[in-house]
């Protein structure tokens, strides 16, 4: 059963469709990428999905039980279990770290202080912050203010988390960084996951299924490895490539080489070698998931029609995967 089912949703404003007749699973322990341009509808999505967003149409299901329709309202004690970060952090800037942190439970009414600072602490070391517990938003950086906001967000014990582009306002270092850790949380507390950004790195690293949402409508969803690898539509052609492809001219052609777990064999420098042609690579990209290592290589086509036919026997004949493709 999935811990979040979403059915045939649908949200407008102002008679604008935001959301087009959504519906997608999410699976407990997974890391969800939901994964577009800007306006394409994601963080409307991960609003109706926490319930501060009501839905026009469709319905959200979480371990089973109805969680919001049209007509019914997420339950308090259901919402507990689904938490959130943003990408601006949201902190009470007149509170240090610690009251940040503490300050979740009070309005969920735990009112037993030492309960309330006991598990604040905990979450704080969690996320490497307990030598920060009396420092204030303004003393700290980027990334630090997200641990907080992490740390916030874990101290009600939730199964799902909602990311609503909570990297995007930090740097690349730091970036990776938050992204460690949330993979570490999910594989330490086998917490869930809904990451929604436009950064395809960011989905990238850590993600194990994603969703593509364009024009407000899911145009393609599956195992990452496999949208990585073999993406469908144009806008994830777009996004995956992140236009390093198109920089090229109107009349080349490219070659796609596709590296499915096993990139132990130096294939470009083989392929100089034994098929004595040169190779321009336009693009190159992998990642890891479940310690295997996926990617691919954009090369240019060879403009010698003979050398294009000898290259691709050759890649046959290896059983490389690859796909002739154009701009």
């Amino acid at each position: 059963m999935p811990i979040i089912e979403i059915k045939g949703l649908s949200k407008s404003f102002d008679g604008r469709k935001v959301l087009d007749n959504i519906s997608l699973n999410v699976e407990k322990g997974d890391i969800y990428g939901v994964l577009g341009l800007s306006g394409a509808g994601k963080s409307t999505l991960v609003r109706c999905i926490n319930g501060l967003e009501k839905v026009d149409e469709g319905e959200i299901y979480y371990k089973g039980e109805l969680l919001t329709s049209p007509t019914t309202i997420i339950k308090r004690d259901k919402q507990r279990k689904i938490a959130m970060i943003f990408q601006q952090f949201n902190l009470l800037q007149q509170r240090n770290v610690l009251g940040n942190v503490e300050f979740a439970l009070e309005i969920s009414k735990i009112k037993d202080k030492k309960v309330r600072r006991q598990k604040a602490l905990e979450a704080l070391k969690r996320v490497g912050l307990e030598d920060k517990i009396y420092s204030y938003p303004s003393q700290l950086s980027g990334g630090q203010q997200q641990r907080v906001a992490i740390a916030r967000a874990l101290v009600l014990e939730p199964e799902v988390l909602l990311s609503d582009e909570a990297t995007s306002a930090l740097d690349p270092e730091t970036t990776s960084s938050i992204l460690s850790l949330l993979q570490e949380l999910n594989r330490e507390l086998r917490l869930t996951i809904i990451m929604i950004s436009h950064q395809i790195d960011a989905i990238e690293q850590i993600c194990t299924k994603v969703a593509i949402i364009d024009s407000s409508k899911i145009v393609e969803q599956g195992e990452m490895n496999d949208v990585f690898l073999s993406p469908k539509s144009k806008v994830t052609k777009g996004l995956i490539y992140t236009n390093h492809v198109n920089t090229a001219l109107d009349s080349d052609k490219f070659i796609r080489l596709l590296f499915d777990g096993n990139v132990d064999e130096p294939l470009i420098a083989n392929i100089v070698q034994d098929c004595s042609i040169l190779v321009s690579i336009v693009y190159a990209s992998t990642k890891v998931i479940d310690n295997k290592v996926y990617g691919q290589t954009v090369i240019k086509r060879p403009t010698q029609e003979k050398e294009a036919q000898k290259l691709i026997k050759y890649l046959q004949m290896h059983k490389i995967k690859f796909e002739e493709v154009n701009k």
